[in-house]
């Protein structure tokens, strides 16, 4: 079992290590981005399926109450897989609009969806994209390297994190991992002066 763990934590700091040299740069252009949607005014707008799910609710909670740093929050709307919601989509047999209806709702010019499809199986989530794209509201989509799903979607305008890594588990720790980084920046890019 001890191999295991070992083989376990090597497995994500190589990924991590991969990820910060072929990364870094589209992180800090992401950030970017969402710091100027929320100097405009405008709201990231967020979703991701399965156990990306977490992760989406992570990123909202951070923006809406704080990561490290006490602050205002910041306008952040979580697409929601609300049982009573998305009852409605699953009786009318069309669980993959649930969250394009949600943000078909609330989006407007200047926000960004903020979407996790790491696997590419993500039909709810990538539907939304697709959506987004076609009303020209800018998206920053987190994927694995097995990201065939998401070519051919996105703009030039669009932001792509890839992590390498075909394993989920990986994948959604190291997504993890960009959230914080990416909600620290912000802070410190907006806040340092405090």
């Amino acid at each position: 079992m001890q191999n295991k763990l070992n083989d376990l934590y090597e497995e994500n700091i190589k990924t991590h290590i991969y990820s910060k040299s072929l990364l870094s740069a589209q992180i800090i252009d992401a950030t970017q981005h969402l710091i100027a949607c929320l100097l405009r005014g405008n709201k990231v707008i967020v979703c991701g399926d399965g156990r990306s799910y977490i992760n989406a609710q992570c990123l909202v909670a951070n923006l809406l109450n704080r990561y490290e740093l006490k602050r205002p929050s910041f306008p952040s709307v979580l697409l929601s897989l609300d049982s009573a919601v998305g009852s409605t989509f699953v009786s009318d047999n069309t669980p993959e609009k649930l969250y394009q209806h949600q943000f078909n709702a609330i989006a407007r010019s200047g926000d960004i969806l903020v979407a996790f499809a790491p696997l590419g199986n993500e039909n709810n989530v990538l539907n939304t994209v697709t959506h987004a794209v076609n009303k020209e509201i800018n998206v920053i989509v987190l994927t694995g390297n097995s990201n065939d799903h998401i070519q051919g979607i996105l703009t030039d305008k669009d932001l792509q994190i890839a992590v390498p890594s075909s394993k989920e588990s990986r994948i959604l720790e190291n997504h993890l991992f960009i959230i914080n980084s990416m909600c620290e920046l912000i802070d410190f890019q907006l806040f340092s002066h405090s």
